[in-house]
């Protein structure tokens, strides 16, 4: 009997390259599970005011519950989707309205500056601003911009792209980019990558004071396209070079007297021209460099002077060039006195008024008006060139 009484044989342990393939496996579909767990919850990663925009606006639409609406009967990847089309739709629609209604629109519900609109809630959410919502959507494309303010420095550039911003069909790059001068080697992908996305029918802008300037900037933005629709905001020479010195002041208080700058010799009264405060001004001269390479019909000159006396005026001007609905009107401006220039009642994205910040609107220095009235004899020629050139008296004489 003690065949009978031995123990059965134990089993052999997996060998050790079948328990290796078996943890890869496992890890493997772990891992998938994860990622098809984040792609099909990618629409509740988004930032908190689009999801309670978007909840909102379901509701009341007679949407259901559910997280921004979606159906519960839907599988998750599904029903993000759906979400993803319907905040879309609804961006589009309240373009169209926006359109419509804001020529007559008054402060309250000024375009593209997320104000109360007809039947919606009121503040400034992420629903009133297109440019976010499409950003943060990733919705539109990445577009060259069609449009380039291209000078001139201290003549008021940042003033009319922030007001360009207040229309709902032109989205503009905020910083510089200085492609066409200092970047250019980076490539048109480089340039096309800073720029904001656009649905169809928006206008793509830029602006770079400095390429007015710049002799090689006409070829190049031509290069990139031979349509593209060039602005120039000019001002009063003598008033834009005492401008462009006080902002230099600000930053480096140890620099010589404008009237030591302005003059190679002070005695015979010859004016440095090398000196780019009184370079820029000559304007004659650096547009005959662009005309080589864009009609005048191309190009819009926008006073700098009417622009503060004048804004909604000079803003119809450019909306008309740009092949823009008159949207911005005297309605979305108001006088600051302490500045010396207009402020926007709403600006884009904002509930609030908003004026150009504190490096705009410097106090001049005092300069000896005998050096101001032998700058004005100096620039009288060119200015009468340019007057011929645009076809416009600006009035500077």
């Amino acid at each position: 009997m003690a065949g009978s009484s031995a123990t059965a044989p134990a089993a052999e342990p997996l060998p050790r390259s079948i328990f290796k393939k078996f943890l890869v496996m496992l890890c493997s579909l772990l891992m998938s599970l994860y990622v098809f767990y984040c792609l099909a919850d990618r629409c509740q990663t988004l930032p908190g005011p689009i999801i309670a925009a978007g909840a909102a606006s379901e509701e009341e639409e007679g949407g259901g519950g559910g997280y921004l609406g979606g159906s519960a009967e839907l599988p998750p990847w599904q029903a993000a989707a759906a979400r993803r089309k319907r905040l879309l739709q609804r961006l589009k629609q309240q373009q169209r309205r926006r359109r419509q209604e804001a020529a007559g629109a008054g402060p309250e519900m000024m375009p593209g500056a997320g104000g109360s609109r007809p039947g919606g809630s009121g503040g400034g959410s992420a629903a009133g601003t297109p440019g976010t919502l499409t950003s943060l959507l990733g919705e539109g494309s990445k577009r060259l911009p069609q449009a380039v303010i291209i000078g001139v420095k201290k003549g008021g550039t940042r003033a009319l792209l922030e007001f360009l911003r207040v229309h709902p069909d032109v989205r503009a790059v905020g910083a510089e980019p200085h492609f066409f001068d200092r970047n250019y080697e980076r490539g048109l992908a480089w340039y096309r990558d800073l720029m904001p996305r656009t649905l169809e029918g928006q206008i793509t802008m830029e602006k770079t004071p400095s390429y007015f300037v710049t002799k090689e900037a006409p070829a190049r933005i031509s290069s990139m396209s031979k349509g593209t629709k060039l602005i120039v905001v000019v001002r009063d020479p003598v008033t834009r070079a005492i401008s462009d010195y006080t902002q230099t002041l600000s930053k480096k208080p140890d620099i010589p007297t404008f009237e030591s700058l302005t003059f190679k010799n002070r005695t015979t009264g010859l004016i440095d021209t090398s000196w780019s405060a009184i370079q820029i001004g000559i304007y004659a001269k650096h547009l005959e460099n662009w005309l080589l390479y864009f009609p005048i019909g191309q190009i819009l000159f926008v006073s700098g002077e009417r622009l503060i006396s004048d804004p909604a005026g000079e803003l119809g001007r450019v909306q008309d060039f740009l092949g823009l609905k008159r949207i911005i009107t005297d309605k979305h401006f108001y006088f600051n006195k302490t500045k010396g220039f207009p402020c926007l009642k709403k600006a884009e994205g904002s509930s609030k008024p908003h004026c150009l910040g504190k490096t705009k609107g410097r106090t001049h220095p005092d300069i000896d008006q005998e050096v101001v009235q032998r700058l004005r004899d100096f620039y009288r020629p060119f200015n009468m060139k340019f007057y011929q050139m645009t076809g416009q008296d600006f009035g500077w004489d």
